[in-house]
């Protein structure tokens, strides 16, 4: 038998608590020994305020898994993959494209695994989803992805900042199922953005993209209350496939609904395994490429103020 791989956490925020460390602590393909984060520390982990002191803190780290902000979030990684360590990185990645690039040449360098998790892919219908869509021909896509920032994004004034992404860090979501089962590349043709007066990043935005010869559009909004849609309904010349609850529940034509217990942040963790065990690396920015091309070509409009 190997023995676990010895990890570190760096940020220890609401996805840490909720998602990142239930994983952790039910694969016994990892060991958590230290944390990184300038607030918070769990107890009966050496705890550290940042990820220099925790890697030289002598805990004989092999990986690190970075669960903070995209803004900054460079910088980390690149601390880690200098000192050989694996590197698993929350959605997006970074908060650039040209960092995530940067980061996959060093990683390879190095020869270190650098794995980009794209959570919603790992929901339980989604791979159905593609395995039903590869012989089909599709006619079009929408997307609605609407929830509420309030409840999702408690006071957390970086997501409306620059680099914070606003509703596309849950539209990205959207985007990464989008690209994982469509047969064809996504192409953006246009956009519009709805930006709160003094921040930087949207709360709302509507893109119009094309896979093939299909039509695909997708609506997202932050200011949902009541019910939360995470929903992608996809015409194809053998029925309409649906895909709702962020992909954890397959509708076929014809077909009772399909539905299978939350397993994403797990599946994460055992791919990382994976990917380290192999030497290798998953690192596809498909889905941060939309959302840059989104910024790039957006009307973007001011709205009112938005406070938390």
């Amino acid at each position: 038998m190997t023995s676990a791989i010895r990890l570190g956490l760096v940020g220890i925020g609401k996805i840490a608590r909720d998602q990142h460390l239930p994983a952790i602590e039910a694969d016994a393909g990892f060991e958590l020994v230290a944390t990184a984060s300038r607030h918070a520390q769990l107890e009966g982990i050496p705890a550290h305020s940042d990820v220099e002191s925790m890697i030289a803190g002598g805990h004989g780290l092999e990986a690190v898994s970075l669960c903070t902000p995209p803004d900054g979030r460079y910088e980390q990684a690149l601390v880690a993959i200098e000192a050989g360590l694996h590197v698993m990185l929350e959605k997006p990645p970074a908060a650039t494209l040209s960092e995530i690039v940067d980061l996959a040449e060093r990683a390879r360098g190095k020869g270190v695994t650098l794995f980009t998790t794209w959570h919603s892919r790992e929901a339980a219908a989604v791979e159905p989803a593609r395995l039903w869509l590869a012989d089909k021909r599709i006619d079009a896509v929408r997307i609605t992805w609407k929830e509420d920032i309030r409840r999702w994004h408690p006071g957390q004034e970086w997501i409306l900042a620059a680099g914070g992404f606003g509703v596309f860090d849950p539209g990205i979501n959207a985007l990464s199922i989008a690209t994982r089962i469509l047969p064809q590349p996504l192409l953006l043709d246009s956009a519009w953005m709805e930006v709160p007066q003094g921040r930087a990043s949207p709360l709302a935005a509507q893109l119009e993209m094309r896979s093939g010869e299909a039509a695909v559009t997708a609506e997202f909004d932050f200011l949902q209350t009541g019910p939360q849609t995470w929903d992608i309904e996809i015409d194809t010349d053998a029925g309409t496939l649906r895909l709702s609850m962020g992909g954890s529940i397959l509708h076929l034509p014809g077909e009772p609904e399909r539905k299978a217990p939350d397993r994403e942040y797990p599946r994460l963790y055992a791919r990382f395994a994976e990917l380290v065990a192999s030497g290798g690396s998953d690192v596809d920015i498909r889905p941060l490429q939309l959302v840059a091309d989104a910024f790039l070509l957006a009307d973007r409009r001011t709205t009112s103020v938005f406070a938390f």
